[in-house]
């Protein structure tokens, strides 16, 4: 589950982008996939486990949406929402949100998994041509963090 983390968060941010529906989404995608271990085992390379974590991922995200849609009830008007925890991870996002598209598709393949070589290939760059851009991605979003 830790290899695959960054494509769990990518794609239970799509869904909701912050708060506790959000966690409330990357906990269920994580028990279902546990729950279905024993076809990912089965699985032998890992860009097929990527695909496969994806499609049970967002299978996943729409099922618990369309649950949700359909049994919305309202919170009492005294509810004391907890304080939020995921604001750092959600001001990383929105950082990389914010970069040129080139950087931005590398970074997202970075966090969902990808290895440098198939990055290249999506990307037309060269496996050593990814981590020099990476690199310097990294350093860019260090950057603009500091000044947060």
């Amino acid at each position: 589950m830790l290899r695959y983390r960054g494509l769990l968060f990518s794609v239970c941010r799509r869904y909701r982008s912050a708060g506790l529906e959000f966690d409330d989404l990357l906990q269920e995608t994580t028990l279902t996939l546990w729950n279905l271990r024993e076809q990912l085992f089965s699985i032998t390379l890992a860009p097929k486990q990527a695909v496969w974590i994806w499609r049970v991922a967002r299978s996943t995200c729409i099922d618990l949406q369309r649950k949700r849609d359909g049994n919305h009830t309202p919170l009492p008007d005294d509810y004391d929402a907890p304080a939020e925890d995921t604001t750092l991870h959600d001001t990383l996002h929105e950082l990389i949100a914010q970069l040129p598209e080139p950087d931005r598709t590398i970074v997202t393949m970075h966090l969902e998994g990808y290895e440098y070589k198939e990055i290249g290939r999506k990307t037309g760059l060269t496996k050593n041509h990814v981590g020099i851009r990476l690199m310097r991605i990294k350093e860019k979003l260090k950057q603009q963090w500091d000044t947060i």
